[in-house]
């Protein structure tokens, strides 16, 4: 039996500006299609090619690429200038300032907070439970009829689990919003991830980024996949050219060699047991929470002394003491091997 509820349109999600927004023409857009070898349209320099030129503001190529990697249509991806342009783009497509809200998990990755706090919406949160998992009852009793998105990390930051699928699911299935799954670690998860559903759940949002797996932090590239209706919103509010052509060549010269990447993660993952395995041996470690990220939450004996000790040894973790669910806790990326051997050489010497 089929327990879903009748979606909301997506029209009646849409910001109504938005939807009626007619988007800049950038002069690239203009010309589509043509062959075009003389360019006197954009005010460019002719000169210091290829760098003179403004890039393809819908980057065709780098997400022909994308689209083979992630398992997705070339329509269903929009490229971000880091996952926090998509982010807050869902505030500005589908928020009202000041009337409408979003639900999120407690505690998750902080940015989500601050776009709501700048686009002033109303953020509302649900506490995870002692083993950092959602209830969707308790998400879906926080929303009401001006509730407009709703906020999963998963693998969560900073707890580093995945979040149970089948209670996503009941999410997607019983929310008539806007879902958006932030799945910007799932490469460390081994699990199947939500973008594979995406034409299954017309209202889902998927984030992933470059930064993590794929090493690329500095070229500053997220992703979002969605069905083309809501991809078709975001290319209509972000602005022309927001991926420069030095992360477009950057970002398809990896994609082009996946198996570097591949080998990457198997080596973090190897190092992610090694570590956690000695963590729990150590007399100042109280508890190792699992994890299905590059990092994993521990709790210490005493999380800010412990900071500052590292600290002056020029190691440098992150202490989650102040976040709900995390008192004295501190979080730890996997390094390289020689990089977590120097941690633990400093955590054993206390």
């Amino acid at each position: 039996m089929d327990k879903r509820i009748k979606m909301r349109e997506l029209k009646d999600l849409v910001r109504p500006n938005i939807w009626k927004l007619s988007p800049y023409s950038s002069a690239r857009d203009e010309y589509s299609g043509h062959d075009a070898h003389v360019f006197l349209d954009a005010n460019e320099n002719p000169y210091n090619q290829p760098y003179n030129r403004y890039p393809d503001p819908l980057q065709k190529d780098l997400k022909e690429l994308v689209a083979k990697a992630k398992g997705v249509r070339t329509g269903q991806i929009f490229l971000g200038n880091g996952s926090d342009e998509a982010i807050d783009l869902v505030y500005r497509c589908f928020t009202r300032p000041g009337l409408d809200n979003v639900v999120a998990i407690e505690p998750t990755y902080g940015m989500y907070r601050v776009c709501a706090d700048i686009n002033d919406v109303e953020y509302r949160t649900v506490n995870l439970d002692d083993q950092f998992q959602m209830s969707a009852n308790k998400m879906l009793a926080a929303c009401d009829m001006h509730t407009k998105v709703i906020w999963i990390c998963s693998p969560n930051n900073p707890s580093g689990n995945l979040i149970r699928h089948d209670e996503i699911e009941r999410l997607l299935s019983a929310f008539d919003g806007i879902v958006v799954i932030d799945e910007a670690y799932s490469d460390f998860s081994g699990k199947p991830a939500f973008r594979k559903q995406l034409d299954q759940y017309p209202h889902l949002i998927v984030l992933n980024t470059m930064s993590k797996a794929w090493g690329c932090a500095a070229i500053r590239l997220g992703m979002a996949f969605a069905q083309e209706e809501i991809i078709h919103i975001f290319n209509k509010v972000k602005y022309p050219y927001n991926i420069n052509k030095l992360t477009q060549d950057r970002a398809m010269e990896l994609l082009r060699n996946p198996y570097e990447v591949q080998e990457w993660v198997n080596i973090l993952l190897q190092e992610r047991t090694r570590l956690m395995d000695a963590f729990i041996q150590l007399p100042c470690c109280e508890k190792v929470y699992p994890t299905d990220a590059n990092f994993f939450l521990a709790r210490m004996t005493d999380a800010q002394a412990i900071y500052n000790y590292l600290l002056e040894n020029g190691i440098i973790v992150r202490n989650r003491s102040r976040v709900k669910l995390c008192d004295n806790c501190l979080r730890i990326t996997i390094g390289t091997k020689t990089e977590n051997s120097q941690l633990l050489a400093a955590l054993r010497k206390m």
